[in-house]
């Protein structure tokens, strides 16, 4: 069977990096289009920055890094700095990334890579504020057909991570959120109730650490350093490895488990803005629009995660 055709959305951040680590891992399986950058858990010169060293570290230059969004579509930009460092990638020092910068900004090149391929046989993968996805909808609505589906990170059944109610991306930028959720695409929501199971506690870190390579130390000091924040903040043995879970449906969807649910997203609410209201139990007559995940075999995607990562 022919890899899948995936452009990777994010904005890296250490979760972002090691989403784009399996991604590459995984030729076999994933054909990665490119890599598309938006403003989210640090600002555009970051993440653009972050992505392509992180493709450097891999040594594959084949593929682009394409910058996007500076700021979300109407809100002012709030980053994560707190939990990500002010780099996005505290925790490693990398060499400056000698891979040039696309010149296509993101949206246009998420628009071109889906208009020339065959109808149905590119998937979207975001990872972080969804602007970008959401401007090319808007720019080109022919792409919308033509998606295979979006599996994104984002949203929660139930409790938010940066307010109450709100997981960070959708927070970040409701109006993107809102309109990706109405675009009519096939979506897979992998939200915090599922990657709040799968932890980065201290054996699977010793586990990516012992296989020695330099791109594992590189992933166990940043991923070291990622575990700071959410430990402390939760009291937990690790925090949450949000991004990768989404690389990870795509190469072995058995170990994730959920139901077709409407979801829809507030953006206005004074207590709720970014929430995504998921309709878990079908109390409302509007149709189902994503497939919400909500369970995880922590212990099968670490064994696929670290398998991958000892092959770069």
């Amino acid at each position: 069977m022919a890899p899948r055709a995936v452009i990777l959305d994010c904005d890296p951040g250490q979760d972002d990096a090691v989403a784009i680590l399996l991604a590459l891992a995984s030729p076999e399986e994933i054909e990665l289009l490119a890599i598309t950058t938006v403003a989210g858990n640090v600002p555009l010169a970051l993440t653009q920055r972050n992505a392509r060293q992180v493709v450097e570290l891999t040594r594959r230059r084949d593929v682009p890094v394409f910058a996007g969004c500076a700021r979300p579509i109407l809100e002012p930009l709030v980053t994560a700095t707190e939990v990500h460092g002010e780099t996005g990638l505290d925790g490693v020092s990398l060499p400056e990334p000698t891979l040039p910068l696309a010149a296509e900004h993101a949206v246009d090149a998420i628009v071109r890579l889906v208009m020339e391929r065959p109808p149905g046989t590119v998937t979207l993968c975001p990872t972080g504020p969804l602007t970008n996805v959401a401007l090319a909808l808007v720019k080109e609505p022919a792409i919308g057909p033509r998606l295979a589906e979006i599996v994104l990170m984002g949203g929660a059944k139930a409790l938010g991570n940066v307010t109450p109610a709100a997981e960070f991306n959708f927070w970040v930028d409701p109006h993107a959120a809102r309109v990706v959720f109405e675009s009519g695409v096939p979506i897979t929501m992998i939200g915090l109730d599922l990657t709040h199971q799968v932890l980065v506690t201290a054996p699977r870190l010793e586990r990516i650490r012992a296989i020695g390579t330099p791109v594992t130390r590189a992933v166990h000091d940043f991923l070291q350093f990622f575990n700071r924040h959410d430990t402390a903040r939760y009291a937990i043995p690790g925090a949450p490895l949000h991004d990768p879970c989404v690389i990870a449906h795509l190469l072995r969807p058995g170990l994730f488990a959920g139901k077709r649910c409407r979801v829809d997203i507030e953006t206005e609410g004074r207590f709720c803005r970014g929430r995504s209201v998921v309709d878990w139990w079908g109390r409302c007559d509007r149709p189902a629009n994503a497939l919400v995940l909500s369970e995880a075999d922590a212990d099968g995607f670490f064994d696929l995660l670290i398998e991958r990562l000892a092959r770069l």
